[in-house]
């Protein structure tokens, strides 16, 4: 009997993009090695859309966009309420995992900014605080900040599976950012050509998503290239990628790749050590070797 693939959990990830010397740098987070996804890989800030993500009376009243701004900006493919949820748990995850709150400045903001802080920085956040906090004093999430970038969803050969929303949020050249010691133990600004060459040399070691979003922006040389991208660029078709298993790895082929839909694709190890890509150079393919992920040719 076949097994049923696993259905993906509904996730959403956030690239935090600042100004950088003429171009611009993403922030990067270590997971715990202890994590059940890419565990000891550095990712992009984000994780699973909660159910308190999804009551959109509530966060209709306290985001800066109504819903006909929201579905223009952030939704297409998705219905306002959905597109909704996607942007809620982004903005809450950036903040449990990366310590920075898209959110206004209400009356008292510095010290009810600082408070949440300090409660996050000692590991005292409640389940439900990102509901609390916004209610209790009529704050507002910042929706604005978010554009559509990727619409991931893993292979279903992997396990665990997530749908997962990439949305990009511009920040301040100064903005600080800190791992939560918990989740994730490492916390770093990049340039998404230093990234690429630090997973290679296997100082920063990253997720597929990650690396093929890092080399997508390769292209933008500066930071309003990369905004004007963003400001028109939708979800487009979802990227399924295929897992194929390998001796003491995987390789997975993207979307794009000519061969991801042939029957029994096998692969020679030997043939992949020497099909390994320099930064910089496309790829349809990834290879896990030695607990790093790295663009191979076809």
């Amino acid at each position: 009997m076949t097994a049923h693939p696993e259905v993906p959990r509904q996730a959403s990830t956030i690239v935090l993009v600042r100004e950088h010397d003429g171009g611009f740098q993403v922030y990067l987070l270590k997971r715990s090695g202890e994590s059940g996804f890419f565990p000891g890989s550095y990712v992009f800030p984000g994780g699973a859309v909660g159910s308190g993500d999804r009551d959109s009376d509530l966060w209709f009243r306290h985001s800066d966009l109504d819903g006909m701004e929201v579905e223009r900006r952030l939704g297409g493919t998705l219905p306002a309420s959905e597109a909704l949820a996607f942007g809620v748990a982004a903005i809450r995850e950036t903040f449990e995992e990366a310590g920075l709150l898209l959110a206004n400045r209400a009356s008292k903001a510095r010290a009810a900014m600082e408070a949440i802080c300090d409660m996050r920085r000692v590991g005292k956040l409640s389940r439900g605080w990102i509901r609390e906090w916004v209610a209790s004093d009529d704050r507002r999430l910042l929706l604005s900040r978010l554009a559509r970038w990727a619409h991931w969803i893993t292979p279903e050969a992997f396990r665990p599976r997530f749908d997962t929303r990439f949305f990009l949020a511009f920040v301040p050249t100064d903005q600080e950012c800190s791992p939560d010691e918990k989740e994730t133990t490492h916390g770093i600004w990049l340039t998404p050509e230093q990234g690429l060459a630090a997973n290679l040399k296997g100082e920063t070691p990253l997720s597929p998503p990650t690396l093929v979003t890092l080399q997508e922006l390769l292209q933008y040389k500066s930071l309003r290239e990369l905004q004007e991208e963003a400001t028109n660029r939708g979800w487009g078709e979802p990227r399924v990628p295929r897992l194929v298993p390998v001796e003491k790895g995987a390789v997975i082929l993207e979307p794009w790749d000519p061969m991801i839909g042939e029957k029994d694709l096998r692969f020679d190890v030997a043939a992949l050590k020497t099909a390994v890509l320099p930064v910089g150079e496309p790829f349809s393919r990834l290879w896990l070797y030695e607990g790093i992920w790295r663009p191979v040719g076809a």
